[in-house]
């Protein structure tokens, strides 16, 4: 029985494994060919086998046959078979015999004729290299599980198993951690499925790639294997290549700086920026609590970045440093003054990743919107943590996806940056569509350490919590109500009082009371300005259809702004067709230049809209904001009278 079960377990192998190579063959078909010919071709392809990694062709024990065809279209370099062999288009011969083939440029992303042609040759071997390990990969199962069962062939005859039925095995091109990277994720809320399409669009180096994952792949094992600026123009997916072939490349050093453009309001400060990952501290997750608008009802989902100041070293004190922080946030962005729920619904808005300064962030949502923030730290190891910024700065420059409000919103697109940027297995099956959902889940796998809330004082002392400048205002409205027998009881009801009826209690105020109105009335000018924009938006929208002349000319100036900034949303604009992946210090220049074009502009173009903004506002609307400045004006004049008749130093 022993020698029965040896006799088809090697028969077995025999069958499914077939003759085994000490190593992958290149095979040239010489039929046909003269001697310079095939000197020509068989340097090509020796040039081919030295640049695959020696375990590419260890794995690849095969024999694969190369030949030239005139049977092919006249702009396709060659292609591969399902099996093993590999045809060149002979259009092309002749310029590799002669070696105009290494000068003559292409316009195509290799540059001459001869690199085309290598970078075909290991762009078809990838494929059947990708196949390959598909079928060896069944075999290899096929083959165990038939062991495990044969022991028992004189009880129960020939396994099942062992009759043609495989188990699945991941290849390269549907490896989920690869597909993870090359822009095919999850399909967050269906379980296990992946997204149709690719939207890691921008900064490709042959568009090419976006059609499947077979061939990302192979296009991208032409860059890893010829283009030394692979390593640091796609970092994530040159670590995930090196770690599968357990060999790269050589390539000169990575710079440690990533760069990226601040999406902040400040047009005095040049937007272009660097992110050294070493100096991130701490990656937390940035949740503004809902509100009752449409857009905003479940929360917004964002990732702060705790960066240390320069020279300061990495640790818990890097807190303080907030004007050093980002916060990564993934928005609509909406090109037009016009942001439709059914636009969100239907995906009309690109979605975009955004890079801010955590001070903006804070002001628009605590101040303007009365939003608190909860900044949650992650707990992710090292590298996970510089991955992740790695990632996100290759998402900054490449990413132009589709925004939904209920099944692509800021959630979805931030537990798909956490999960292509940390490879943690806890995230993998993970699914959640709302910010505050989401939040709950990170904590329930250990992920997101919400015990830095439990004491409110101290969330906000550490920068922890951040909250809504409403429980500020009914503050300074209780000191308001103290010394005046004001007959409100909240500050919404204070606010809701015109500026005219506010002003009679101005003069009656004390030191400290007259500090709390002019906080007060500030707040009510964000409030009208607030209610202006959305003014301005519905003034705009009917008077474009009616041909207003002041709103056509305002519109002139938004569309303009618009035009100009849309840059700060999808950077790789400023770069044309020029690289890809993450700038290099040879696109520097041209990029700082561009931008500080872009925010002179901006400067003057904002100035401007300031101006014509103020022509479209109803007059009731202007009445009311120029007297809220009024207010502000007196309240200040007040104050510094009683701070002065006090004995203390003079106020600006």
């Amino acid at each position: 029985m022993r020698n029965l079960r040896a006799w088809l377990f090697g028969g077995l192998l025999t069958l499914l494994a077939g003759p085994a190579l000490a190593d992958l063959q290149l095979q040239l078909q010489t039929d046909g060919l003269g001697p310079a010919q095939q000197r020509a071709s068989q340097a090509l392809l020796d040039e081919a086998m030295q640049a695959l990694p020696p375990s590419f062709k260890a794995r690849l024990d095969r024999r694969v046959q190369v030949s030239w065809s005139a049977n092919m279209p006249e702009d396709a370099y060659g292609q591969a078979s399902l099996v093993s062999t590999l045809t060149l288009n002979s259009r092309l011969l002749p310029g590799l015999v002669d070696g105009s083939a290494a000068t003559r440029k292409t316009g195509r992303p290799h540059g001459t004729v001869r690199q085309e042609l290598l970078a075909t040759v290991l762009h078809e071997l990838t494929h059947i290299y990708d196949r390959a390990r598909l079928w060896q990969g069944a075999e290899r199962q096929l083959i165990s599980r038939c062991t495990q069962q044969l022991n028992s062939l004189g009880k129960v005859g020939l396994p099942e198993p062992c009759r043609g039925q495989t188990e699945r095995r991941f290849t390269l091109s549907d490896d989920p951690r690869l597909l993870d990277l090359a822009g095919w994720p999850q399909y967050v809320g269906r379980r296990g499925e992946r997204e149709q399409y690719n939207r890691q669009v921008a900064r490709s180096p042959d568009s090419y790639e976006l059609s499947s994952p077979k061939e990302f792949i192979a296009v991208n094992m032409e860059y890893f294997l010829l283009d030394p600026g692979f390593a640091c123009r796609r970092p994530a997916l040159h670590s995930y290549l090196k770690a599968h072939f357990d060999w790269a490349p050589e390539h000169p050093a990575c710079p440690q700086q990533l760069p990226f453009l601040n999406a902040g309001n400040d047009f005095e400060k040049a937007p272009l920026g660097e992110i050294d990952p070493e100096r991130v501290y701490s990656v937390d997750y940035l949740l503004a609590e809902a509100n009752q608008n449409l857009v905003s009802r479940w929360g917004h989902s964002m990732l702060r970045l705790v960066i240390c100041a320069p020279g300061r070293p990495r640790g818990p004190d890097c807190r303080l440093d907030l004007d050093q922080h980002l916060v990564l946030s993934y928005r609509a962005f909406v090109n037009d003054v016009q942001l439709s729920s059914w636009g969100g619904l239907t995906g009309a808005y690109p979605s975009r990743l955004f890079v801010l300064p955590l001070a903006q962030v804070i002001d628009e949502y605590t101040k303007t919107e009365l939003r608190s923030l909860a900044s949650i730290p992650l707990k992710l190891d090292r590298t996970e943590l510089e991955n992740l910024v790695r990632q996100a700065a290759e998402m900054h420059w490449s990413y132009d996806g589709n925004y939904y409000f209920l099944s692509n919103n800021c959630a979805v697109e931030t537990l798909k940056l956490l999960r292509s940027g940390t490879a943690n297995p806890r995230l993998t099956d993970l699914d959640n569509i709302m910010p505050n959902g989401l939040l709950e889940v990170l904590q329930g796998r250990g992920l997101a350490d919400t015990s830095v809330l439990d004491d409110p004082h101290e969330a906000l002392r550490l920068g922890y919590r951040f909250d809504s400048y409403r429980d500020r205002y009914q503050a300074m409205f209780l000191v308001l109500k103290q010394q005046l027998p004001v007959p409100q009881d909240t500050v919404e009801a204070w606010l809701e009082l015109s500026a005219r009826q506010r002003q009679p209690w101005f003069e009656k105020a004390d030191l400290r009371t007259s500090a709390a109105l002019l906080l007060l009335e500030q707040a009510s000018l964000r409030q009208q300005l607030l209610l202006a924009q959305e003014e301005v938006k519905q003034r705009y929208l009917t008077g474009r259809e009616a041909n207003d002349a002041s709103v056509a000319k305002a519109n002139g100036t938004l569309q303009q702004i618009l035009a100009n900034s849309g840059f700060l949303s999808r950077p790789a604009e400023l770069l044309g067709t020029s690289g890809y992946g993450l700038p290099q210090a040879s696109e520097q220049a041209l990029l700082r230049q561009e931008t500080n074009l872009r925010q002179k502009q901006l400067q003057t173009l904002t100035a401007e809209l300031d101006k014509e903004v103020r022509a479209l506002l109803g007059p009731e609307r202007a009445a009311e904001i120029a007297a809220v400045e009024a207010n502000i004006k007196q309240v200040g004049e007040h104050l510094r009278a009683l701070h002065k008749a006090a004995g203390g130093l003079q106020l600006p």
